[in-house]
């Protein structure tokens, strides 16, 4: 199949609109290593769907690609903001968009490749028109976090909004401190702004790869061992210079990637180097957890093994037939 000129003149309907890859996967799961492999047998151009990436100085605890995976697999989307900055999945919809759009226009086909399972949703299906960011609110929630516990906040959300604390997970600050912070704004819970915002259909059609070890004491062994590399390569260092500047504290955006908050509240002093790395374990496990939850209820999707011999081969062919079929 010819797909490269198949593609050229493909004009964007919506009886026959154009293909575009999902590449999905909890962290440490070999997404960036699998798109590698899949731009060198077709047209694809990368676009990085990770939350954390976009930041520049955001090297090593991002596990951002190198130069020379770079050079051979650009990356749209990474190093497109300053940490201090703030970005949403609204952003990223709109950023992704133009993304796939500038890519179909080339005759080439979008591989939107990371594990911002929120990110990947806003891009389906839109979100509901929600509040940004209030900097004053999510410091009091901080403070109070500090000194009660996210357990107490996750209670009092649970009051307010029961449908979103079912939904959220106790050990999951981040989206507890959103859901209050939307509650305190608007006076509505987050689930209901949710249900009332419309859905916004995505002009491509979706061929939807997920990649994961085969079993959860691998990924939790590929984790640690990727965590550890990333202390040898100079993960504190980089948190040290992130910490060091004046406009950037831990309550912004950027330093709630995982990692990144356990290490500046050691360099801060608040533990030993041993007990934030083990702290940044366990948060990342956490995370790939829930990235694993979000791909669960996710439909139509072609699951991979990262640890089996022949994955390369398996992604290939999987995309060659469905490639095929809609092309």
């Amino acid at each position: 199949m010819d797909v490269r000129k198949r593609l050229y003149g493909f004009e964007m309907s919506a009886s026959h609109p154009p293909p575009a890859i999902f590449l999905m996967g909890s962290t440490a799961s070999g997404k960036t290593a699998l798109a590698v492999e899949l731009v060198k047998c077709f047209p694809c151009d990368i676009i990085s769907v990770d939350s954390a990436m976009i930041y520049r100085g955001m090297d090593i605890g991002t596990a951002k690609p190198g130069a020379e995976i770079l050079r051979i697999a650009p990356h749209r989307l990474i190093d497109i903001h300053d940490p201090v900055e703030s970005y949403s999945a609204g952003r990223f919809r709109e950023d992704a968009l133009h993304a796939m759009m500038e890519i179909t226009s080339n005759g080439r086909i979008p591989l939107l490749v990371g594990g911002t399972m929120l990110y990947f949703h806003a891009l389906q299906h839109g979100l509901a028109d929600l509040p940004v960011a209030d900097s004053r609110i999510r410091a009091e929630l901080d403070a109070r976090a500090a000194k009660q516990g996210w357990a107490v906040l996750h209670a009092e959300l649970a009051g307010v909004d029961p449908t979103a604390a079912t939904r959220i997970n106790i050990n999951d600050p981040q989206r507890i401190q959103r859901a209050l912070e939307v509650y305190y704004l608007t006076g509505r819970p987050l689930s209901e702004l949710h249900n009332a915002g419309s859905v916004q259909s995505l002009p491509y059609h979706c061929i939807k790869l997920a990649i994961t070890p085969s079993n959860r004491a691998l990924l939790h062994a590929r984790i640690a061992q990727r965590f550890n590399d990333m202390l040898m390569m100079g993960f504190v260092n980089e948190v040290a210079g992130l910490r060091a500047r004046s406009d950037l504290t831990i309550t912004h955006g950027s330093m709630r990637a995982v990692g990144y908050r356990q290490l500046w509240e050691y360099l801060e002093g608040a533990c030993s180097q041993e007990t934030a790395v083990q702290r940044g374990i366990v948060a990342t496990r956490r995370f790939a957890k829930r990235q694993l939850t979000w791909l669960r209820a996710e439909t139509d999707v072609h699951w991979l093994q990262s640890d089996a011999p022949h994955v390369v081969e398996d992604a290939r062919k999987l995309l060659a037939q469905a490639l095929e079929a809609q092309l």
